[in-house]
């Protein structure tokens, strides 16, 4: 970007707000979202990503010193502005007015040293010892009770188990003639404006030990060894002491290491001169070894061995040469110059390749050591194994040629602004090269490197400083690297120094400034401070890697000690010259700075720390007790420029597409903008402490503890809340900058990456507002004593909170389950609390007070809704502790109103404990409504109902959903049990006195059925049904009509029951062609197993019912009619089956199928065609035939014809006997006759008569006259139709009637016939009536019969005769 502007709109919106006074909260009341743990789970994967690209992108020490592989390097950034500069000067403080009266006269030996592990700096004026307390600036301790003068003074780390407790070090006191042990306890007290300093209190020891040689350069080891060199004779010693004296030792003693084991390893020639002795013993407590130096250059490693021992691990002589065969022809190697004035150890953490040691020289080369690959390949002598490999000299560092002088940096230069992007107009002011050459001190800490040498005036100390340059050695994406001073290079091959990089690997190049300060340098030492931290399961970072801890820790300082005071020296991050940039834009409108800054680290890199510059962040001042823990802002003005240029830099984001080969879709992806880069960036920095570290750690007793320090959490916390805020007032921040797409192509990709960012984005914040809650809950819990909270969850919960990083509790379903779980176990020890402490808390004063709490400060982990449920729970407690019935229906009252409120997170088993409280109580509303309540809440989009309406079918997905309705009204019906076994007791038991109305059994009771029926959840009323009739009370609920009883009586799956409940209602309802219908579909049903006589009983109840369905109801007449008719011809194929099933069922046992066929007439109703095919016709049973014929209507002579002449053929196949014959004739054919007749389908009269005719001309001699006309008579059929068929025949002349005999016989039958008829219609209550009788017709017939009778039919012609006078008579 080539120009940077202020001019938005937006520019310096809101800048003012940027207040970090009392972070609003979220109020109270306010439904927290849902937490989508999608969502912050992709937040999370960000993060992550962008904590591994932070492992990667700057190596660390040992990686870029091997990077160009080259064995000496000599590359450096030198800078004539301060705005770069990697060190400056922080502070000075004198030593104390106070001390100065102690040099009382001209001749005083003084002596000084730095003690910051304890705070103080240690000054010797003779035999006195002073201890300053230089954080407090004034303080001074003294020590005075010893005689000889002080030559050094060392802090160490005590034995165990020899001193008492408050004993955390001890001073080592060096005297020309003895050494001497002070005990020191540290406590931390308030001091001025509530600082907390050290308080310092000394204990004599009694251990001393007298010695003829002057100590100095003592180092203790972790488990308090003892070791020093001698002034005198360069040995090495140790101070062993132990706590009595025994035969073996004596209590102090000092032991010469140098004397004896170690001096016969060395080599002949080192140890054999007088002038090489050790000067300096340096500890390394993390490998638990030591070195010495000695003056010839000479480097040894020891480990300590056993009581008293030590082990020589290896010994580096020929250093010189070493260093020579890695960068022959330096000029700054010759043996003139080349002296090591100090040794540093290198933290493990610092370097995978493993470098240990970092040795100095006068000239500033430096000398990096790393255990050898392989053996042999050391040099010097070794001995010993104990996990420590020999050292070998790796790299030389060569110091910078270039440095410039400290009084030509005082003035910064700077090219002139119209300059930038085009040639430089102006040239850099030439100045004096600075070569260091006598450094006498050095200091070396993660990666920085100081050392000072005396100044050019009297009175001033120059000091190195060395700090790697991350832009030149890190993988920071940047585009266009700004060139930096060209700096000579060394090459080792040719010898000299050139001008060209030797590889495209980026060598370690390091920024070299030299400062100036006050005084003579005696001491420097490296302030302790908190580092960052990288959780397990995190890539760290490289140590050197200040981008990735600027804003989770302090700057690295450095104390100065000089005879004049202390200065502190602190390293300049990339964040703090960012600043400087800003303001120098801010000030000057200079914009060349802050894009080369941009340039420099990179779009991402610079974005991520605009961001932390503009929101403000707990580390961006240096540490000071004062203000540790608050948030540090840059001006409102600096803040608006951080703002602009965080939106300027941050650019678009960009979408990319694949082509899909083989489809014809396109998958794309967004390459983010610099901003959402930068904020993931800097959130996940902020986060890396803890992100992935278990939530928990095993603790003492066994208890889970906090795995995290509450300090981090707190920093954390603000920096996050910071954010936020920052990101609430800016929401400009990630949204599109106005452009002109060039075509809508274009236009539809900026879209899809712009709302890709800003999903990401949105996540993102989710994340952040979710983490913020996290650890406000996080350090709730920690003040409930986290541990003891843990115990009270059960096993599985506890086992499960081990298992969870922070991340999980954050992100996961895991994470919701272990925070509801341990709320809840805050809520209910504080309601436990409560009840003990009984009234001295009113009001639900604790748990109101922890629910508000939880709230405000973590409303995701605890919701409005968990708050009114914990304030239910308590309005329960008052409800059953307070003895007004009116207060108690209050807070009963109260109490179901939050839970109602809360009904969509109440878990199932504690929605239990509550109904059961509200039985207790007899609190029917409560009982019965809130698991209505929840039923429905919790199944938002009644998929659980539709799942029930829709047969509850197992697989059903939301199946679960409806399971969970159902549990819910298993409560209410519990409700209805307990109330009704109360009121049951209360009735057996004596009449009660003084109840209050709304406790008495029986109203409880009747209120809680009334709210039942009153639901008007349907799924909720079947439930009810079921249960009521399965308690018998059916016609109670027949009688009550409830408003789902209809639909649940009609609903799958059907009981007879059910069936016989609904038509009963539909009969007390008045509908009773509905009730009609209902018994038909029970006669009818296949699915129940109901007997042929119970069909028939509901077949007859469907009739009667269908008969009495009103003319005018709902207009149905028509289709009533049709239904009553098909009912009844129902009804009469049913009668039929009965009869056929009565008929077969003596041969039910004849044989299995026959019987199983006729058995089958007994389960299911049966059509007339299937009975006639079945059963009729298989089984061969003429008179069933006739009914079926009958009852169906199915006129066919083809059919009936055949069964009647069965009918007859079967008697003649029964006896040979006519009368017999006659008799069997007689007996079948009246009963059927009675029965079918005048139905033609079932008894078809003219072919019957035809049989009998017949039969009787067959044996006409044998039967009497008038057999065939009286078996009809009998069989009903009218005397006028017997009439007419016999004078058919009479007259008909067809065979057999052309024959005379058969002729007259048949006029003997139709002469008995009238005979009969006149009886008849004679008769007093005839049922032929008088005037019915066709006398005309009769009468000319008996003329025509008697004329035509045989004489001899005497008997004939009588009859005919009194017929004739019987019709003259009455007609």
């Amino acid at each position: 970007m080539a120009t940077f502007t202020q001019s938005r709109s937006f520019a310096a919106s809101s800048s003012t707000n940027q207040s970090n006074g009392n972070p609003t909260r979220q109020a109270p009341g306010t439904k927290p979202a849902l937490v989508d743990l999608p969502a912050l789970q992709n937040a999370s994967r960000v993060l992550l990503e962008q904590l591994a690209k932070d492992a990667q992108i700057i190596s660390d020490l040992g990686e870029t010193l091997t990077a160009s592989g080259s064995q000496a390097s000599a590359s450096y950034s030198v800078f004539p502005d301060d705005i770069r500069v990697p060190f400056q000067k922080r502070k000075f403080v004198g030593i104390p007015d106070g001390l100065f009266q102690y040099y009382d006269s001209a001749n005083v030996t003084s002596h000084m040293g730095l003690m910051a592990e304890i705070g103080r700096v240690w000054i010797s004026i003779d035999h006195k010892l002073f201890l300053w307390d230089y954080n407090d600036g004034q303080e001074i301790s003294s020590f005075m009770d010893q005689p000889d003068v002080i030559t050094h003074v060392a802090l160490v780390k005590p034995k165990q188990g020899l001193f008492i407790d408050d004993i955390t070090s001890l001073l080592v006191i060096c005297t020309p003639v003895s050494v001497l042990l002070i005990g020191v306890a540290i406590a931390s007290q308030p001091g001025l404006d509530n600082r907390p300093r050290k308080e310092l209190k000394l204990y004599a020891t009694d251990l001393t030990i007298s010695t003829d040689i002057e100590m100095t350069s003592v180092i203790g080891t972790p488990d308090g060894r003892i070791f020093m060199c001698g002034q005198q004779d360069g040995n090495l010693y140790e101070m062993h002491y132990q706590a009595n004296e025994s035969w073996f030792g004596k209590r102090v003693q000092l032991v010469n290491h140098s004397v004896g084991g170690v001096q016969s390893l060395l080599p002949r020639f080192a140890s054999s001169t007088a002038d090489e002795r050790i000067v300096a013993a340096v500890s390394d407590t993390k490998r638990n070894c030591f070195y010495t130096l000695t003056s010839r250059n000479t480097i040894s490693m020891y480990t300590p061995g056993g009581d008293k021992a030590i082990q020589h691990i290896q010994t580096l002589s020929s250093i010189y040469k070493s260093a020579q065969e890695k960068a022959p022809g330096s000029p700054a190697l010759t043996p003139q110059n080349f002296q090591i004035i100090n040794i540093h150890v290198v933290d493990p953490s610092e370097s995978r390749l493993g470098v240990q040691l970092i040795a100095i020289t006068a000239n500033g080369v430096r000398l990096y050591f790393a255990p050898s690959m392989g053996y042999g390949y050391s040099f010097g002598t070794t001995s010993g194994s104990s996990g420590l490999r020999p050292l070998q000299l790796i790299h030389i560092r060569l110091p910078p040629l270039t440095l410039i002088h400290p009084d030509e940096q005082e003035k910064p230069y700077r090219p002139s602004v119209s300059s930038y992007g085009g040639p430089q107009s102006q040239t850099q002011p030439t100045s004096r090269p600075y070569i260091v050459s006598t450094l006498d001190n050095s200091c070396y800490a993660d990666g920085l490197t100081v050392a000072a040498q005396a100044g050019d005036t009297d009175g001033m100390d120059y000091i190195l400083c060395l700090a790697p340059d991350l832009t030149r050695v890190g993988n920071l994406g940047q585009l266009n690297l700004p060139q930096r001073p060209q700096q000579p290079q060394f090459d080792p091959i040719l010898g000299q120094y050139t001008n060209a990089p030797t590889s495209n690997r980026p060598p370690l190049t390091e920024y070299a400034t030299l400062l100036s300060i006050p005084g003579r340098t005696w001491a420097m030492a490296a302030i302790t401070k908190t580092a960052a931290g990288t959780s397990a399961g995190t890539p760290a970072p490289s140590g050197i890697n200040e981008l990735a801890s600027q804003f989770g820790e302090y700057p690295s300082q450095f104390m100065l000690l000089t005879n004049v005071g202390l200065t502190f020296l602190i390293k300049r991050r990339a964040v703090d010259y960012l600043k400087a940039v800003l303001e120098e834009l801010q000030s000057e409108g200079n914009v060349q700075p802050i894009i080369e800054f941009r340039d420099s680290f990179g779009r991402d890199q610079t974005c991520s720390m605009l961001l932390g510059l503009a929101s403000g962040n707990t580390f961006l001042a240096p540490s000071d007790a004062l203000t540790s823990g608050t948030i540090s802002t840059v001006s409102p003005e600096i803040a608006a420029v951080a703002k602009q240029a965080f939106y300027d830099f941050g650019e678009r984001p960009i979408w990319t597409e694949r082509v899909m080969y083989g489809t014809a879709e396109n998958k794309g992806s967004a390459i983010f903008s610099g901003r959402r880069e930068g904020f993931a960036l800097y959130f996940a920095r902020l986060v890396r402490p803890f992100w992935k570290s278990k939530f928990t750690t095993s603790g003492p007793n066994g208890t889970q503890v906090l795995n995290a320090s509450e300090t981090t959490l707190l920093n954390v916390q603000k920096n996050l809340y910071a954010l936020k805020e920052f990101l609430t007032r800016n929401p400009h921040l990630f949204h599109s900058s106005p452009s002109e797409p060039t075509s809508s192509r274009t236009l539809v990709t900026e879209q899809e990456a712009w709302k890709a960012e800003q999903s990401s984005v949105s996540e993102l914040q989710n994340l952040l507002t979710r983490t913020i809650e996290a650890l406000s809950f996080v350090l709730l819990l920690s003040d409930y004593r986290l541990g003891e909270l843990i115990s009270k969850c059960d096993a599985e919960t506890q086992k499960l909170i081990s298992a969870q990083t922070f991340e999980d509790l954050i992100t996961s379903q895991h994470g919701m389950t272990i925070s509801r779980a341990l709320v809840n176990v805050v809520i209910d020890q504080q309601i436990g609390q409560q009840i003990s402490v009984g009234k001295l808390f009113k009001s639900g004063f604790r748990v109101d007070t922890i629910s508000e709490v939880l709230q405000h400060r973590c409303g995701s982990f605890c919701s409005t809704d968990d708050v009114m449920l914990y304030k239910a729970k308590e309005n329960i407690r008052k409800a059953a502790e307070t003895r007004s019935p009116t207060e108690k229906q209050k807070y009963l009252a109260e109490a179901l109103r939050l839970f109602t409120k809360g009904a969509r997170i109440i878990e199932f088993e504690k929605l239990r404990e509550v109904i059961g409280d509200f039985q207790q109580l007899n609190y029917a509303k409560g009982a019965i409504n809130l698991p209505l309540t929840c039923a429905q809440v919790q199944d938002p989009d009644n998929a659980g109902l539709e799942c029930w309406h829709a047969g509850l079918i197992s697989n059903d997905p939301r199946h679960e959903l409806a399971e969970q309705r159902l549990h819910c009204y298993a409560l209410v019906l519990d409700s209805l049990s307990v109330f009704e076994e109360k009121c049951g007791k209360a009735q057996t038991a004596a009449p009660a006195t003084g109840v209050p109305a709304f406790d008495d059994p029986e109203t409880v009771r009747s209120h809680a059925y009334e709210l039942a029926f009153a639901s008007e959840d349907e799924m909720f009323h079947s439930t009810l049904y079921d249960w009521l009739i399965g308690r018998g009370l059916a016609d109670d609920l027949l009688e009550m009509r409830p408003a789902f009883l209809e639909a649940h009586l009609r609903r799958e799956p059907a009981t007879v029951q059910k069936f016989q409940l609904l038509w009963q209602f539909y009969v007390k309802n008045g509908q009773p062609l509905r009730a009609a219908e209902v018994l038909g579909t029970l006669a009818e049903s296949t699915q129940f197993d109901l007997h042929l006589d119970v069909r028939l009983e509901y077949l007859t109840l469907a009739v009667a019912n269908a008969k009495s369905h009103p003319i005018s109801a709902g207009g149905r007449h028509e289709t009533a009619i049709a239904f009553l008719t098909d009912l009844e011809e129902k009804l009469d194929v049913a009668q039929v089956q009965l009869e056929i099933y009565n008929t077969l069922l003596p041969h039910v046992n004849d044989d299995p199928t026959v019987g199983e066929r006729i058995n089958s007439l007994s389960k299911q109703l049966f059509t007339m065609t299937d009975l006639y095919q079945k059963f009729a016709v298989p089984f061969d049973l003429p008179a069933i035939k006739l009914l079926c014929l009958h009852v169906s209507e199915h006129r066919d002579e083809s059919v009936v014809r055949p069964i009647w002449n069965q009918i007859f053929d079967e008697i003649m196949q029964e006896t040979d006997d006519p009368k017999d014959r006659a008799d069997l004739i007689m007996g079948r054919v009246v009963p059927l006759g009675q029965r079918f007749y005048p139905s033609e389908s079932a008894f078809p009269l003219r072919f019957i008569t035809t049989l009998l005719v017949r039969f009787m001309l067959a044996n006409k001699n044998i039967l009497p006259a008038g057999w065939a006309a009286r078996i009809l008579v009998q069989c009903g059929v009218r005397f006028a139709e017997i009439w007419d068929l016999f004078h058919e025949m009479y007259e008909s002349q067809v065979p057999p009637f052309n024959d005379q005999a058969n002729v007259q016989a048949v006029s003997s039958e139709i002469a008995i016939l009238i005979t009969d008829w006149l009886a008849e219609a004679t008769r007093p209550q005839a049922n032929v009536l008088r005037a019915e009788f066709p006398v005309g017709c009769i009468d000319s017939a008996i003329d025509q019969y008697l004329s035509e009778l045989e004489p001899g039919r005497v008997e004939t012609k009588t009859l005919y005769e009194n017929a004739k006078r019987q019709l003259r008579k009455y007609w």
